[in-house]
């Protein structure tokens, strides 16, 4: 009978310890989420607050949109500055060969307005061809050799 009596007791007393076992994780539990919802006030506040100095959402594009344009300036001026100074980019090659042969063609029309006449010199004309054949050689060797660099 004592054992029997024994073994309720000690039953109620395993019940009883369950009971508190089940009672602390409870508040365990309860606290924990009381210290989780503090936190999160507290972060909700912060963030308020962050906000309210950021203010609305079309003053935030708007510095976004001055960013923008700060960085497109800054490309603008960079590629201004390293660009070559005093060479210019858009040159034609061939705009610059048709100049060159518009100034030979301005040399030859000279040469030949000054033929010496034959009234007062004796100057064979055979001698004036060869000074433009001379003149247009030279020309010629100078624009091959262009063209091969």
């Amino acid at each position: 009978k004592r054992k029997k009596r024994f073994e309720e007791q000690l039953n109620k007393i395993d019940g009883t310890l369950c009971t508190i076992e089940f009672q602390r994780e409870a508040l365990e539990n309860a606290s924990t989420n009381t210290e989780v919802l503090k936190n999160m006030g507290y972060a909700a506040k912060a963030l308020a607050g962050a906000h309210k100095e950021i203010g609305d959402i079309d003053q935030v594009q708007d510095l976004m949109d001055d960013i923008q344009e700060q960085q497109e300036l800054a490309n603008e001026i960079s590629d201004a500055i390293s660009n070559p100074i005093g060479f210019q980019q858009d040159i034609d090659e061939d705009d610059l060969l048709a100049e060159l042969e518009g100034m030979e063609q301005e040399d030859m029309d000279s040469m030949m307005l000054n033929i010496p006449k034959h009234t007062h010199t004796h100057t064979p004309v055979c001698v004036c061809l060869g000074q433009i054949f001379e003149y247009w050689s030279e020309r010629k060797s100078e624009r091959e050799a262009r063209d091969v660099y």
